[in-house]
C-alpha cells in the first residue's frame, strides 16, 4: 500500500491513497483526515485503506491524476524525526579524509541524532541556500515510520513498530556544523528542513526488498542529470531499522509517527558511487590528496529515487534545486 499527503493549505495537509505506478489517487476523508490520524489508528485504518489501494490497482476505483507537485512530505510535520548513520565505509571514509580513527564503539552501538520534525518540505520544494560559504549538501537515505514504541525495546521485537517506508534527502550545511560539534552539543544550524518522498509504502509493498528489517534495492542520486551514486541501501546497513529502534527507545518510548533514517546509504564498492558529497570528496582527499566536487550551488537539481523490479518508481521522486 502506498499512502501521500497532499497539499491543502493546512499544517498536516490531507491522507490520500495512491496506486501502485503512481499515475492516480484518491481522498480518504472517510477513513481519516490525515497520515498521523491514520498510523494512530493503524488497526482500524489500516484495512479500510488496504481495500481502496487494491481498488485503485484494479481498476475498480478511477481516482484523480497524480500531481507530485501538490503533495507536501507524507507527514508534513512529526512528533519526532531520529537520523542514524548505519553505513560504516563512509564513517571510515570521511574519518580517514580528516586523519582521525573510527572509535570502537561504532561498531556495536549506532550514531544517531535529533531533527527538526516541526516543518518538512516536500518532495518538489527547492532547497534555500542562504550562503554558498555554508556549504550545501545532500543525504540520500530511507527512513521508517513507527506507531508507538515502548521504552526498552529488543531489536528482535522492534520490527513490528515499523509501518511504512520513505526516501529522505537529509540536507547538510557542511560549514557550519565543524563549529556546532565542537561546543559539545548537537548540530541545529546544520540541519535546515528535510525533504521526503512523495509516498510512503508499507513494508508488504516491498515483497522480498524488505528483509530482516532492511531495504535491500539501490538508492538513486543524480545530480545535475548525471548518476552520482546507486549503492544497494541493504547489502552493507550496518544496524538494521530494528536496532535503530531499539537504540532510540534505550531510555524513552517513541510516539506514534516517529520517523528514524538509515543516514546517507553507501557501499565499499566505489563502482556504485555516492548519496552525499562529502563522501566523494573524502575519497578524492584520500586518492588525490585534495577534493574537487564543489558542494551545491544556486541551480543544481538534486534527485532521489528508487525502484521495483519492473521499473516502477516506489515512492516517487525527491527533485529539488537550489534556490537563493
Amino acid at each position: 500500500m502506498k499512502l501521500a499527503s497532499i497539499k491543502t493549505g493546512g499544517r498536516d495537509g490531507a491522507l490520500i491513497v495512491t496506486n501502485r505506478t503512481l499515475s492516480h489517487y484518491i481522498t480518504v476523508p472517510q477513513i481519516a483526515a490525515t497520515l498521523q490520524q491514520a498510523l494512530e489508528h493503524w488497526q482500524v485504518c489500516q484495512p479500510q485503506l488496504q481495500e481502496i489501494y487494491n481498488e485503485l490497482n484494479e481498476g475498480v476505483l478511477e481516482g484523480c491524476p497524480l500531481n507530485f507537485y501538490n503533495l507536501s512530505a507524507p507527514l508534513p510535520r512529526a512528533y519526532q524525526w531520529l537520523d542514524g548513520s548505519a553505513y560504516l565505509s563512509r564513517i571510515e571514509r570521511v574519518r580517514k579524509a580528516d586523519g582521525t580513527k573510527v572509535p570502537p564503539n561504532f561498531l556495536t552501538e549506532p550514531l544517531m541524532y535529533q531533527g527538526g520534525s516541526d516543518a518538512f518540505i516536500g518532495p518538489r520544494e527547492a532547497i534555500h541556500e542562504g550562503d554558498e560559504a555554508w556549504e550545501v549538501d545532500f543525504e540520500s537515505e530511507v527512513a521508517v515510520i513507527t506507531d508507538d514504541v515502548p521504552r526498552g525495546i529488543c531489536a528482535e521485537d522492534a520490527g513490528s513498530h515499523i509501518k511504512l517506508l520513505m526516501l529522505v534527502n537529509d540536507v547538510s550545511l557542511r560549514n557550519l556544523i565543524p563549529s556546532e560539534f565542537a561546543k559539545g552539543f548537537g548540530f541545529i544550524h546544520g540541519k535546515p528542513p528535510t525533504a521526503f518522498s512523495p509516498v510512503a509504502a508499507t513494508t508488504e509493498e516491498l515483497g522480498r526488498h524488505w528483509r530482516n528489517n532492511k531495504l535491500h534495492l539501490p538508492l538513486t542520486t543524480h545530480l545535475n542529470n548525471k548518476l552520482f551514486g546507486n549503492p544497494d541501501a541493504g547489502a552493507e546497513m550496518q544496524f538494521s531499522f530494528a536496532q535503530l529502534i531499539q537504540h532510540a527507545a534505550k531510555t524513552r518510548p517513541l510516539g506514534c509517527g516517529t520517523i528514524i533514517g538509515s543516514g546517507t546509504v553507501s557501499s565499499t564498492d566505489l563502482s556504485r558511487g555516492f548519496s552525499c558529497i562529502t563522501e566523494r570528496r573524502a575519497i578524492e582527499n584520500i586518492e588525490h590528496g585534495t577534493a574537487k566536487t564543489p558542494f551545491l550551488k544556486q541551480g543544481d537539481q538534486i534527485k532521489i529515487e528508487m525502484f521495483d523490479d519492473s521499473g516502477h518508481s516506489i515512492f516517487g521522486s525527491i527533485e529539488q534545486a537550489v534556490e537563493a
